[in-house]
């Protein structure tokens, strides 16, 4: 529907509410909001500005010379060999340590003396193929070829169809820049595509293809590539989502039938047997906070008040390791899909939709089963005691983050008689909407002094606002708009963190080599420094000695920018960029690292997932080692209670792997490894060996599905400036140089070059020791390096108007036709006149010649969609200029 912002079943879950994003994803508001917290703080996916040219001054004041080349030396080059390596090595093997020492002490040596220089290496030898060999998409360059086919048909006096020889060839240009051209024999291509060529149809020059590299000889700069098949054209958004998909390895088929006919039958009762062998909460007042469109609803929240004035808060996660067991077929295609997929309108799931958002989902009215976790919590936000284990649940209630945020800014009537008249969720059970209303408040409260208190003891979050797409009725982005996390949303998030770091520590130390946990490394030293630059060179103070004062510092900085908050967001931006992605890892992969398990921006020694097993199979993994670990202490304590040697008067305790207190004793005795170990064969948890493959693999998944939030973002994007045609915004300049800007645009939350050297009839002044850019319009060219073939159309990086003479083509803000612009495919301005009042209506003022520009300058600028039908999705930005001249 219209004005919608998220897709209309369940929306893609911000990882960490926008708090550090670690995989660099910038999740829109129609996320699972509560950060739902994957909450491990992502490397925010900003667009990285590229590096400056040699001389240019970007913001962070250092100027980029030329590049330390280091030529490899022996075994440097290749197969660095740890000085710690097997004792087993022959003699040979010291003598190419100690030349990899030497190696790596003349590289470092090259770094200290050229600071400012980067090194550069050389390729000697290819280790693995990489996977994307099989996942390229592009366009295949056919006109030429037609055009050299039809002068051949001419010359041989054949007017039939063109025929394809066997030699023949067409070039393949990748979407991905990165790639370089291919080669594609016309023989192979798919019988479709074949046709259309033997038609002379130059318009397959403008669809989607999918191929696969075979052969790329060491001699040759050109691979052989193989066109598998059309996705359609380039210019259509139903075509670029399948390329998107294809290109990261994502498994969009349905679901088998044979796996589907093993899921039981709807509708469906929790057993007996496990209401009997669980902690029943059915009469606890539970609930969810989620967005008003989601579906798989995989975690509720409690809270009681208790008798000695703490609080205890019930975290209550869908128990989906009851339906899904180890090795069944429902199992493997988890395992294999390792994510469910997001892409704003839709989304790709993990489980099929009767487990997600049926038998599984914690939904209102219905016995679910659950993993609960309480936590008893004192006014300090100290946790003084905590309890794990299996229960059966009944949420009384469905809220979402906007009724949530009623409740907390007290604008929901809680004396409602007829709640759902008032816009308030439907009730089940006993409660009341004033018992909802208590609850939501005590626990805002509570979530309140445990922010507080991460924050205290080290905790780091690089939040900024997220770009929002509003989608019409047929699913195309009509407008966007910025959009910032709400009370509502940290509350979830401050209790899915707690329950997280509670999982973590109880699998980490009852199963201390089979533990699947998350950590997060610390910065990038270098790429921190220059961010310590920037600040410096712009008055302000940056400790980064922890994470803790890094966000000390953050919210000083935040406090004097409070009247400049795009200035704030690009520094945001910039303090995101030296951050390392946080990946999943086995315990025992590790365990002579025990100080490499942190969370830098969580500021904790253990981490995992445990909060949404819908939609990520480590979590499920994670819920069968709780599992484990709970009925390990119920074998180890059944045996101790029927111990005859234990005193009449010795109490056994009554936990010992899952409490608060771990009982080292208890896990290291041989009765205890006994439970544990069969337990763990039990419950199928991994062997180290196999638990560090399955991280690894959920590593690169999860590193794919953020690759196509980020691919889908940019596509929409796309969209929308494709039907506004051109769209005009202010953007602060970032960086500044003789040859191009680097600006940033906040209504889009993006970065961009613009080039304005050897441009036709334009002037260009760079002032080296101020760092001031000027441009001005020339009658005519100045002398410049290059070709006249070189030079380029002022429209190209200008678009240029005059205030009473040019009507401009607005798209959606009153235009009508467009012209284009060269090859840029952006509206031109037309010539009829009108007044300057329409030129206002843009609500951004041209800039005028002659243009002076300083590092972190505000300046108009006009966006534009770029490729579509002819190349790779792009947003181009020009300036915005008003001059007489034109």
């Amino acid at each position: 529907m219209k004005g919608s912002t998220g897709i209309s079943n369940n929306p893609a879950p911000v990882e960490d509410c926008n708090s550090l994003l670690e995989d660099g994803e910038i999740a829109s508001d129609n996320s699972k909001g509560k950060s739902k917290v994957d909450a491990d703080y992502k490397c925010a996916r900003y667009r990285s500005c590229p590096y400056p040219e040699k001389g240019s001054c970007y913001g962070e004041g250092t100027f980029v010379g030329e590049t330390v080349h280091l030529e490899p030396s022996g075994p440097a080059s290749c197969n660095l060999v740890h000085p710690a390596a097997s004792d087993s090595l022959h003699v040979g093997s010291f003598n190419g340590q100690s030349e990899v020492v030497k190696a790596v002490g003349r590289i470092c040596s090259s770094i200290s003396t050229f600071p400012s220089k980067r090194p550069t290496g050389r390729i000697v030898s290819i280790i693995e193929r990489s996977p994307r060999r099989d996942a390229i998409v592009g366009h295949l360059n056919v006109k030429n070829w037609l055009s050299y086919h039809e002068f051949c048909r001419k010359e041989t006096k054949n007017r039939n169809s063109l025929t394809l020889s066997d030699s023949a060839y067409i070039h393949l240009t990748p979407t991905d820049p990165k790639l370089p051209k291919m080669m594609v024999f016309v023989k192979g291509l798919p019988d479709c595509i074949k046709k259309r060529l033997e038609k002379g149809d130059s318009t397959v020059e403008m669809e989607l293809v999918a191929a696969r590299i075979y052969e790329w000889d060491e001699e040759s700069s050109v691979p052989l590539a193989h066109v598998l098949h059309i996705f359609g054209r380039g210019s259509e958004v139903e075509a670029q989502i399948n390329a998107i998909l294809f290109e990261n390895a994502i498994r969009s088929s349905e679901f088998s039938p044979e796996l589907l006919s093993s899921i039981p039958h709807i509708p469906w009762e929790v057993p007996s047997e496990e209401v009997q062998s669980r902690r029943d909460l059915r009469n606890l007042c539970i609930f969810t906070i989620d967005p008003s469109t989601a579906i798989e609803l995989d975690d509720a929240l409690s809270i009681e008040k208790l008798s000695n004035g703490n609080f205890r808060v019930g975290v209550h996660i869908a128990d989906v390791s009851f339906f899904i067991l180890p090795d069944t077929a429902i199992d493997k295609e988890a395992r294999v899909r390792s994510t469910s997929v997001y892409l704003s309108q839709y989304k790709l799931p993990m489980l099929p939709p009767m487990f997600s958002e049926n038998l599984c989902s914690l939904n209102p009215g219905v016995d679910r089963l659950a993993f609960s976790i309480f936590v008893d919590i004192n006014y300090a936000g100290d946790v003084v005691d905590h309890w794990i284990g299996r229960s059966v649940i009944q949420s009384c209630c469905k809220l979402s983050y906007k009724q949530a945020q009623d409740i907390i800014d007290e604008i929901s009537n809680v004396d409602s008689s007829n709640i759902t008249e008032n816009g308030n969720p439907q009730l089940y059970g006993h409660f009341k909407w004033p018992d909802i209303v208590r609850s939501v408040k005590s626990l805002h409260e509570i979530s309140k002094i445990l922010k507080e208190k991460r924050f205290s003891d080290g905790a780091l979050r690089l939040e900024s606002s997220k770009v929002v797409y509003l989608f019409d009725d047929h699913g195309i982005p009509y407008d966007s708009m910025l959009c910032g996390q709400k009370e509502s949303n940290f509350l979830v998030e401050e209790f899915m963190l707690l329950a997280n770091r509670t999982a973590a520590g109880i699998i980490s130390r009852a199963f201390p080599d089979s533990a699947l946990l998350r950590r997060h490394p610390e910065p990038n030293m270098r790429k921190l420094r220059e961010f310590e630059a920037f600040c410096c060179k712009h008055g302000l103070e940056l400790d980064t000695s922890s994470s803790g004062r890094f966000n000390q510092s953050l919210e000083q900085i935040r406090e004097k920018l409070k009247n400049d908050t795009v200035l704030f967001d690009i520094l945001i931006s910039y303090a995101s960029r030296p951050m390392q992605v946080a990946t999943y890892f086995c315990s025992g992969d590790q365990k002579d690292g025990e100080n490499d398990w942190g969370h830098y921006a969580l500021a904790v020694p253990h981490y995992t997932h445990f909060t949404s097993p819908l939609r990520r199979y480590p979590d499920i993994i994670v819920h069968r080692t709780l599992a484990a670990a709970i009925e390990a202490e119920e074998l180890y304590l059944k045996y101790r209670g029927s111990l005859p040697k234990v005193s009449r008067g010795e109490k056994v305790a009554r936990r010992c792997f899952t409490c608060i207190h771990f009982d080292r004793d208890a896990a290291e005795s041989l009765e205890g490894k006994k439970a544990l170990s069969a337990a763990a064969v039990k419950h199928g948890v991994p062997c180290s060996e196999s638990l560090a493959d399955v991280a690894a693999y959920c590593n690169e998944r999860k590193q794919a599905s953020g690759h196509v939030k980020d691919a889908c973002d940019k596509l929409y994007m796309w969209v929308l400036l494709k039907k506004k045609e051109i769209l005009f915004s202010e953007a602060r300049v970032l960086g500044l140089g003789p040859r191009f800007m680097s600006i940033y645009i906040q209504k889009l939350a993006i970065e961009r070059r613009i080039y304005y050297d050897e441009v036709e009839g334009l002037t260009v002044e760079w002032l080296e020791t101020t760092s001031t850019l000027v441009l001005s319009l020339a009658n005519k060219r100045s002398s410049r390096r290059g070709g006249p073939g070189k030079w380029r159309a002022l429209e190209d990086i200008a678009f240029v108007v005059s205030p009473c003479d040019v009507k401009i083509e607005l798209g959606v803000f009153g235009g009508s036709s467009s012209e284009q612009v060269g090859d840029t495919g952006v509206a031109a301005q037309a010539s009829e006149p009108i007044c300057k009042s329409v030129i206002s209506n843009t609500g951004v003022d041209p800039g005028v010649f002659p243009l002076t520009v300083h590092l972190l300058s505000t300046i108009p600028v006009v966006l534009h969609a770029v490729g579509g039908d002819d190349g790779p999705l792009d947003i181009g930005a020009r300036l915005y200029l008003s001059s007489y001249l034109r």
